[in-house]
Parts: structure tokens; C-alpha cells; sequence
């Protein structure tokens, strides 16, 4: 039924995006002043909050135009605020109701297409007059109705930073606390401060600490009167039990919607975390966050420029000598250092190994007294 929605849905784009373009042919430069942008992606959590500083530039640039962000409908609440004035549109590409709803939208004069350009067929569709991405992908037939291919950057860069690039003008202001209104939650029974969280889950198990290295942490921040917190996504309770089989500490593990995860943040002392989407939340609520960096590279999905001023630190060794795949997004880039392999090519993720709780406790204890 899934491949059947997929297909549905693709086979709309497909027809309108050639429709589209038959009848109204793309710019070949920018409009000066767009009044619809649109924002097409399809991306996890984390690579969708380091879109932020491609709105924060947008608004800056055109502050009277409506910005739409598309976003997994599990991260839309986190934009029920309007951040930056964004307007945030649910797009699950396997649900034709989905695809069906943004084609009925109101034709945009410009599309920046991040990461993966087959979403430039969408922006088509949709009406786009002028898109932008970055040159590189393959098939060349995802670039077939991008108006402007533009080259990554040639020296290392965060990947928030290489996307609000796309567009020409200033960089955006770096974020502070505030810029991004937090979102609404329902009560749910907060910990008492001081608090910290330690979010166990990850996206791949080579992101994945070991479990008696997160129990050593959670028994030291309790003699140090923190309160450990476990926190990981629904299918990964388990993950809690390993790391605490007594169930000493609190979990919520599973328990909150994204929204809610942010109140917890915000209240924290501290956030000790994988490289993954809750990190990058944790920037959003300023919460102190510590992210440990095993087969990601802490240059491409590190703070920047952008997210220079929120209190946080990398732990990481770089270099580490299998973080040696210069692909991103699909594109050979000369200066990208990270590890994309399987669990099949690397049963063991040695570079989180390597990351000792010495260094941890040291990066957590300087965070959170306002040391980075």
C-alpha cells in the first residue's frame, strides 16, 4: 500500500512539474523581491533544524514574504510558532493526501531545494519560478528543473552555513536564545532541577555509546547532585534498561512528543547527547549541550557560524582514521571527513569507543558552569 501511495503521489508531481513548466518557463535569475519562497526538502531532525539559518537569512532578505518550510509531520509542531515567520507544511512523499495538499498551494516565486535535489520536481510542480540547490546530484535528471546549481563550498563548513549560501546576501544574524519561540506542549510530569538529560538514542547503533559508559555518567552527575535523566526515542527503551537495569533514574524515553522533549531540555542543566536530531533541538532551547561525535564529522553538523553563541561542546577525535568518506549528499567533496558505512562494513563503531567519560564529564562540567 505504501509503494502504491509513492507511486500516486509521484506520478501527480511528475505530471504537474512539466505542466508547469511547459506553460510558465523557469528564471534564470533570482526574483528580486519573492513573495511566496518555499523551502522543499524531505529530511531527518537534525538536517531539518540546520535548515534554520536558510530562514533566518530569507527573512532578513525579503522581510515581507511568506516563507514555507515542508517538514516531516512530526516535526511540524515545533513550528507552530512561526519561527522567523515560517509557515511550516506537512510532506510525506509515500502520502498522496500529503502531496495532493501542497499542490493545491498557491504558486511560490522561489524554491531552495536542500540536500537531495529529486524535490526540485516538487517546487516545479508547485509552481516555483526560480529554484536553487547545490550542483552534483545524481541523476542528472534530478537536476532538470533547477534554475541555479550552485558548487559546495571549497574550505570546510557547517551544513546549516552551505545551505543559507544558496541564497545571495549577508549571513544571517548567529542565533541567540529567543529567536525561535518554544513551542507549546502538554503537562507532563517534569523532573525537579537540577536536572540533566542523557539522550541514549540514535539514528544508527554506530552512533550508539556504550551502556556502562552512560550508567558511569549518570552516577557521577548524581554524586554531584544532578539528577540523570534517560531519554531516547519510543522504539528504543531498551536502550534505557541497558543503561540503567534498576531503573534508579527517571526515563522518558519513548514518553514525549517533540515539543514536550523541548520543555524538558530547557529546563536541564546540561544535554549529553549523540550526534543526532535531539542535539540540535537542544541548540533551539539554549539548553548547555555536549554532543558526542563517533562516525559524524563535528565540522559538517557542528554549530558554525550561525549557532556559534549557544552554550555547547564536541567531543570527538579528529582526525580518526576510518572518518575518511568525503561524500555528502550524494556529492564527492574534497574536504568532507565523515563515515557512512554499514553495520555490515563496521560492526563496531570504534570511534565512539574511543570517546572516554573522563572527556565527557570534563566537556558537561564546563558547559554547564557557562565555560565552551
Amino acid at each position: 500500500m505504501a509503494s502504491g501511495h509513492r507511486l500516486a503521489g509521484r506520478a501527480l508531481v511528475v505530471a504537474r512539474a512539466f505542466t508547469a513548466r511547459i506553460s510558465s518557463p523557469g528564471l534564470t535569475a533570482a526574483p528580486k523581491d519573492p513573495r511566496r519562497i518555499l523551502v522543499a526538502h524531505h529530511l531527518l531532525l537534525g538536517d531539518t533544524l540546520m535548515l534554520t539559518p536558510l530562514l533566518a537569512k530569507l527573512r532578513a532578505l525579503h522581510p515581507q514574504a511568506k516563507i514555507i518550510l515542508l517538514a516531516d509531520p512530526a516535526f511540524v509542531p515545533l513550528y507552530a510558532t512561526q519561527p522567523y515567520g515560517v509557515r511550516a507544511l506537512p510532506f510525506e512523499p509515500r502520502d498522496t493526501a500529503s502531496v495532493s495538499a501542497l499542490l493545491r498551494e498557491t504558486p511560490v516565486d522561489l524554491a531552495i531545494v536542500p540536500g537531495d535535489n529529486r524535490f526540485s520536481w516538487l517546487a516545479a510542480a508547485m509552481g516555483a519560478r526560480h529554484i536553487v540547490a547545490h550542483a552534483g546530484d545524481r541523476p542528472a535528471s534530478k537536476n532538470w528543473f533547477i534554475d541555479d546549481l550552485r558548487p559546495y563550498p571549497s574550505t570546510p563548513s557547517a551544513w546549516g552555513d552551505m545551505v543559507a549560501a544558496l541564497v545571495e546576501g549577508p549571513e544571517p544574524a548567529p542565533f541567540t536564545r529567543g529567536d525561535w519561540p518554544a513551542p507549546e506542549a502538554r503537562a507532563f510530569d517534569a523532573p525537579t532541577a537540577p536536572y540533566a538529560v542523557l539522550h541514549v538514542g540514535a539514528s544508527t547503533s554506530l552512533k550508539r555509546w556504550g551502556p556502562e559508559r552512560w550508567a558511569e555518567i549518570a552516577r557521577e552527575l548524581e554524586r554531584r547532585g544532578i539528577t540523570p535523566v534517560w531519554s531516547a526515542g519510543a522504539k528504543e527503551t531498551a536502550l534505557v534498561a541497558e543503561c540503567d537495569p534498576e531503573g534508579r533514574y527517571p526515563s522518558f524515553a519513548g514518553k514525549l512528543d517533540l515539543a514536550q522533549l523541548w520543555q524538558l531540555l530547557a529546563g536541564a542543566t546540561v544535554l549529553l547527547s549523540p550526534d543526532t536530531g535531539v542535539a540540535h533541538l537542544g541548540r533551539l532551547a539554549f539548553v548547555p549541550t555536549v554532543t558526542l561525535y563517533g562516525p559524524g564529522s563535528s565540522v559538517i553538523v557542528g554549530r558554525g557560524r550561525f549557532w556559534r553563541d549557544t552554550p555547547g561542546r564536541d567531543v570527538t577525535i579528529d582526525p580518526f582514521a576510518c572518518r575518511d568518506q568525503k561524500i555528502l549528499f550524494r556529492r564527492e567533496i574534497e574536504w568532507v571527513r565523515r563515515c557512512g558505512r554499514s553495520l555490515a562494513e563496521c560492526p563496531e563503531p570504534r570511534c565512539m569507543q574511543a570517546l572516554t567519560p573522563q572527556a565527557v564529564l570534563e566537556a558537561m562540567g564546563a558547559v554547564a558552569s557557562g565555560r565552551r
